[in-house]
């Protein structure tokens, strides 16, 4: 603001100022909004006694204009940007100085324009709106009537309003830079998601990842399914963190190996009385979880007697807690996770059906280690830090070992594996000889591919040999050549 403005700024009246005060304190908002700028344009409408005002963004590159406000004097919302004088607009926009036309039917300057002459436009004012000493935008109010309110002075009053919209452009255009960073963001978390808590970037876990980002959004039921070690707990939680419900509780129950009167008590509470010990009432944990997710670990393993409480749960929401007749409204999202095949449980008659088709909404399984063995090297230096603060690191050979193992136990297993190669481990490098596995797997609990049975087979064997390759080949009945080429296969 120059000097000259300055001293202006003193012919600005009392009511002008008050104006100028409450426009003020509309756009200090954290976020300005076109019902904002229409208000702000109503109230300099009324104030000017003028019919219609308008707020346009100039497009330097078209060199064309496109609203942002329009507004006529009964508050009503005007988008046709034709009913306005454009030659007034670009004349503001090329000296880049405000304008004021008390009779423009009879201002040579601007008679001339068609709009003047088709819309009968008696009087107009018109400033720009600058951003980084450009002109970002043109407010010009006009009327076809009253004109005694288009005075120099009142123009003065429009610049100053127009330098407050300015002074709050910066704040605009940064906000409309990081909306766009927000949408870019999300399109890219949204095409590579992950899972909260779980590791991996092979292409087994880039798919369960997209199913368990899809699945969050919703309150369908989920079944987690996958041996034991595959992280269905993680998964479990990272659909509760992911979901609408993050921030309500998440409670886990594991269900195998508990009497059926413990679990049952525990999930649904009990009423004083209601068995010997039970001196108090108490939530059960389907009420604590109230709003929140709950996960049944190891569904298969329930009773009939609880499977069919658990279908009431899910059909009606509502439990009644032990020795209690009244029925509680809960509203919970259920998530049950197995490591048994729950469809042969169905047809064996040893899980309801109906129970089994509504945990069934959207079955999602954990791929085993052996299927994403490329995520190894990025889990084993997770367990590291995890487990240690000291600088270690693994050699080239044993990380070679980890990844031909076939890990019945999967990821818990390799867990164990390096918690127990730190402790072997005297300096800062964990070696071959520093990784245990078990190696004495029986063939009928093996769950792995043909050629992870093979390679198992053959390590054990030239253990059993002390790597003999003679002695192993006449074991297996195979040619030494095949021993050979399989530990070439294997990297060893």
């Amino acid at each position: 603001m120059d000097i000259d403005s300055i001293s202006r700024l003193r012919e600005i009246g009392k009511d002008q100022l008050e104006l100028l005060y409450r426009i003020a304190e509309m756009l200090n908002v954290a976020t300005v909004q076109d019902m904002l700028i229409e208000q702000a344009l109503d109230l300099v409408i009324q104030f000017l006694k003028a019919e219609r005002g308008l707020f346009v963004k100039y497009n330097k590159d078209q060199n064309s204009f496109s609203i942002i406000a329009g507004r006529n004097v009964q508050q009503d919302r005007i988008n046709d940007l034709e009913s306005f004088s454009s030659g007034i607009l670009h004349k503001v926009v090329s000296q880049k100085e405000p304008c004021l036309y008390h009779d423009a039917q009879g201002d040579p300057a601007v008679s001339q324009f068609k709009s003047i002459q088709i819309h009968d436009i008696k009087s107009v004012i018109g400033v720009p709106l600058f951003y980084q000493d450009e002109v970002w935008g043109v407010i010009l109010v006009d009327s076809r009537s009253n004109r005694r309110e288009f005075t120099p002075d009142n123009l003065f009053f429009l610049e100053f309003f127009a330098r407050l919209v300015s002074l709050v452009l910066h704040k605009i255009m940064h906000l409309e830079a990081l909306q766009n960073e927000n949408i870019m963001l999300r399109k890219q978390v949204e095409a590579s998601p992950s899972i909260p808590e779980m590791l991996g970037e092979s292409p087994a876990m880039q798919e369960l990842a997209n199913l368990i980002n899809r699945v969050a959004k919703t309150d369908a039921s989920v079944l987690l399914l996958g041996e034991s070690g595959t992280g269905k707990e993680l998964a479990a939680r990272a659909i509760h963190i992911l979901s609408n419900r993050k921030d309500k509780p998440f409670i886990a129950q594991f269900c195998g190996s508990i009497p059926d009167t413990l679990l049952e008590s525990e999930l649904f509470g009990y009423k004083k009385g209601a068995f010997t010990g039970a001196y108090n009432d108490k939530k059960g944990l389907f009420e604590v979880a109230h709003q929140g997710t709950f996960l049944l670990d190891e569904i298969a393993d329930i009773s009939p007697a609880l499977q069919a409480k658990l279908l009431r749960v899910l059909e009606n929401q509502e439990i009644i807690r032990l020795g209690d007749t009244q029925v509680k409204k809960v509203q919970l999202r259920i998530i049950a996770a197995t490591n048994k095949d729950l469809a042969k449980y169905v047809n064996e008659g040893k899980f309801r059906e109906d129970l089994y088709y509504r945990l069934n909404v959207f079955p999602v399984t954990l791929p085993p280690l052996r299927d994403r063995k490329g995520d190894i090297p990025l889990l084993v230096m997770h367990f590291i830090k995890r487990n240690t603060d000291a600088p270690i690191t693994i050699d080239k050979d044993a990380m070679k070992k980890l990844e031909t193992y076939n890990w019945p136990g999967n990821v818990r297993q390799l867990d164990n594996v390096i918690k127990r190669a730190l402790i072997l481990c005297d300096g800062n490098k964990i070696k071959a000889e520093h990784i245990i596995l078990e190696d004495e797997e029986d063939i009928t609990h093996f769950k792995g591919l043909l050629r992870d049975y093979e390679m198992l087979l053959l390590k054990k064997r030239l253990k059993d040999f002390d790597g003999n390759r003679t002695l192993t080949a006449k074991s297996l009945g195979v040619s030494v050549r095949w021993v050979q080429l399989k530990l070439k296969q294997m990297g060893l």
